[in-house]
């Protein structure tokens, strides 16, 4: 069997309020990370993160703009050895109102700033120093 990198998507998202959106999934051994997933084959990324945002949280996303290309190599935070390759993006969305699928064990909006209080793994850690950078929030 031929072992290959995973392609996936995820996004920090603002919500109307000017908070972001972080979430706890059993999958990044309890800390805080951002909605996303692999991309399936034949999608485009951008479908695939709205699909992603669709299935995990209920929210539809608008101004999708690319953010960082990030590498998991074997990384100890996830639950299991993986490589994945993640095209992370910034995104806005017109709700706060969150329907969680099974993934998502616990959500908060949060002040941008406020995320890097959080434990959150260190490829989320990494998107929100880039997301404060840009905004002139950090």
């Amino acid at each position: 069997m031929e072992l290959y990198p995973i392609p996936t998507v995820a996004a920090l998202v603002q919500g109307p309020s000017g908070r972001v959106l972080i979430v706890r999934t059993p999958k990044w051994k309890g800390l805080w990370g951002v909605p996303g997933g692999k991309v399936e084959w034949g999608e485009p990324l951008e479908a695939a993160l709205r699909r992603e945002f669709r299935e995990e949280v209920g929210l539809e996303l608008t101004q999708i703009r690319f953010a960082l290309l990030q590498e998991s190599v074997l990384d100890e935070q996830f639950y299991k050895p993986m490589h994945f390759v993640f095209a992370n993006y910034f995104a806005r969305s017109s709700s706060e109102a969150i329907q969680p699928n099974a993934e998502i064990a616990e959500w908060l909006w949060v002040e941008p700033q406020q995320a890097l209080e959080h434990p959150l793994n260190s490829y989320t850690r990494l998107l929100v120093e880039e997301y404060l950078r840009r905004e002139g929030g950090a």
